[in-house]
């Protein structure tokens, strides 16, 4: 017993400044990650950040700097940690490696919310898909497209690509092309197209719609007529403002071509 009480005295005497001093780093080391990770997280939101991106990059580096400070006291207590770094960084790898596309999604979603190229409600065309942003998620963002389809596209290609936004500027030029046969006045069609712009309240007055000849195509003068609008009322113009152009032609005696198929009988 008396052995046995020495032993345990001189392992006391041994270790228990390690022990000390491991849990005295340790304590500290918790209250200097707080303070980093709060210090962090204020800043991010200082500069805009996105709110899932400051919870992301937070818990990221207060897990980061907790295993940093696990290997510093077990290093402190005389475990021996060469080997226990190997495990840490061939698991890093292993995880890297099995989560290459997320990553790559994540530092896409990363870029998105800090650089903003678009922002929920924005119009926008990625990735062939067109619709309005209806989330920004870390790795995917959701849009919905024109016939109310969720699109979900991963961050990493969207970042990669062309971005298209249409609401960045606030108003949009409508592109239309109207052909009329070639015995009709240029002047009166021009002025007939030109009513019906100004005379659809969705059509914005500034800047001034134009209309101008565009092409003497095979069978018709084609017109291009640019109306704007507001990026709500796009869709509106294009479809009210097509109709409406085709009756005022019709109302006005101009002949839009269209195929005409001739049939040739044969003398029997």
């Amino acid at each position: 017993m008396e052995k046995y009480l020495t032993a345990l005295k001189d392992l006391l005497i041994e270790y228990s400044p390690k022990v000390l001093t491991a849990l005295a780093i340790l304590i500290v080391g918790l209250f200097i990650i707080g303070l980093i990770i709060r210090m962090t997280k204020k800043l991010m939101h200082k500069r805009g950040v996105d709110e899932t991106l400051q919870k992301f990059l937070g818990n990221l580096l207060g897990w980061t700097l907790k295993i940093l400070l696990f290997v510093t006291v077990v290093a402190k207590l005389g475990v021996e940690t060469t080997s226990f770094a190997a495990i840490l960084a061939a698991a890093g790898l292993a995880i890297g490696l099995a989560l290459q596309g997320s990553l790559s999604n994540f530092a896409g979603g990363a870029l998105i919310m800090i650089f903003k190229p678009f922002k929920v409600g924005d119009l926008i065309e990625a990735q062939g898909e067109l619709g309005v942003v209806k989330e920004i998620q870390i790795f995917t963002t959701q849009i919905n497209t024109p016939n109310n389809k969720l699109v979900i596209i991963p961050n990493g290609a969207l970042s990669n690509g062309n971005i298209t936004n249409y609401s960045t500027e606030g108003i949009l030029r409508v592109d239309l092309t109207m052909g009329v046969s070639y015995d009709s006045d240029i002047k009166q069609t021009k002025d007939v197209l030109m009513n019906v712009l100004k005379s659809n309240s969705k059509v914005l007055k500034d800047p001034e719609p134009t209309i101008n000849v565009s092409e003497l195509a095979d069978s018709s003068v084609n017109f291009a007529v640019r109306p704007w609008s507001t990026v709500a009322d796009y869709w509106d113009v294009y479809f009210g403002i097509t109709e409406e152009c085709k009756l005022a032609l019709d109302k006005a005696g101009i002949e839009i071509p269209y195929p005409h198929q001739v049939e040739i009988r044969k003398n029997a």
